[in-house]
């Protein structure tokens, strides 16, 4: 009975998504459609830290590579988006096998901070090569073309690029699960917890860090993808330090380790930035304040802290 608790929630928050833009103000489908594409950024964010226990600070220059990657291809060569959605993810795939074949090799802290050295030098890449990249204008102004496959939508209207999205989200999210169950999930778990043990047993600790690695930076870029239309530019702070502590804290915030976590986390933390910039200009400092009260008084994230009490963990 306990086992299946998680399953009706996920049912119930599928529901409330598929009908939201029926009874909600037009305004709060912009923010659902950032929801949920931050939700897929941090749950791509949840299989490296959540499931891998690898900390990394760069995780938005597979996020921003992905908007690049789309924006250009809509602006210069207007292929459908389901086109530049796939080169995003095959760019994003090959930006994360290079960084994470370097970055696999060093743990804990070592790791972290090479992925930022990483992640710095992709900033710089698009803050500097103005002649691709326009530098800290960003590209702007791209169309929003057809999706693809012959399947007529109309983009440009916010309910139906929300209901995209959501279609997108869903199916990323679902693979993304299958991986967390199958036998190369359980192995990630493992090598989360007792690492030695896992390398005494015969297993290439390294080449699955290294997998997990890309398949994360895989659909981060393909985030990234679905970003770059919602908020019809790609800049250079999307790929910046800061954007990568975005997934940390929407990880950390709903919990770490629970497929869902991230996805809930990402949900607070948009709405609390939402609410709080309607009211002040000082939003970091009470949004701060806010997501540290968090994190002090729910240690396992707030749904996982939920999911625990409730299952008797």
């Amino acid at each position: 009975m306990k086992g299946s608790i998680p399953l009706v929630v996920m049912a119930a928050v599928l529901l409330a998504l598929a009908t939201l833009p029926y009874y909600v103000p037009y305004f709060y489908i912009f923010v659902a459609t950032e929801v949920l594409i931050m939700g897929l950024l941090a749950g791509s964010y949840n299989l490296i830290f959540g499931y891998t226990g690898m900390l990394s600070f760069g995780h938005a220059a597979f996020f921003g590579f992905g908007a690049y990657i789309t924006a250009m291809l809509l602006m210069h060569f207007e292929v459908p988006l389901l086109w530049a959605m796939i080169a995003s993810m095959a760019g994003a795939l090959v930006l994360a096998a290079i960084i994470g074949f370097f970055c696999v090799r060093l743990d804990e802290v070592y790791f972290a901070m090479l992925t930022l050295a990483f992640g710095m030098m992709v900033f710089a890449v698009a803050l500097q090569w103005r002649s691709l990249t326009n530098g800290s204008d960003g590209i702007s102004g791209f169309p929003l073309p057809e999706f693809g496959l012959g399947i007529d939508l109309t983009l440009a209207d916010p309910m139906v690029y929300y209901y995209m999205v959501l279609v997108i989200v869903v199916l990323a999210s679902a693979v993304l699960y299958l991986i967390t169950r199958s036998p190369f999930g359980l192995m990630l778990k493992a090598i989360s917890e007792n690492p030695e043990r896992v390398a005494f047993c015969g297993v290439n600790e390294r080449r699955h860090r290294l997998i997990a690695f890309i398949i994360a930076g895989t659909f981060a870029g393909l985030s990234g993808a679905l970003f770059a239309p919602f908020n019809r530019v790609a800049n250079p702070d999307m790929v910046h330090w800061t954007q990568s502590a975005e997934p940390v804290l929407m990880t950390i915030l709903g919990g770490a380790g629970y497929f869902m976590g991230p996805y809930f986390g990402a949900a607070v933390f948009v709405l609390l930035e939402t609410w709080i910039t309607s009211y002040t200009d000082q939003w970091m400092l009470f949004l701060g304040i806010v997501l540290a009260l968090m994190v002090l008084f729910f240690r396992r994230g707030l749904l996982g802290t939920v999911l625990d009490r409730v299952m008797g963990r």
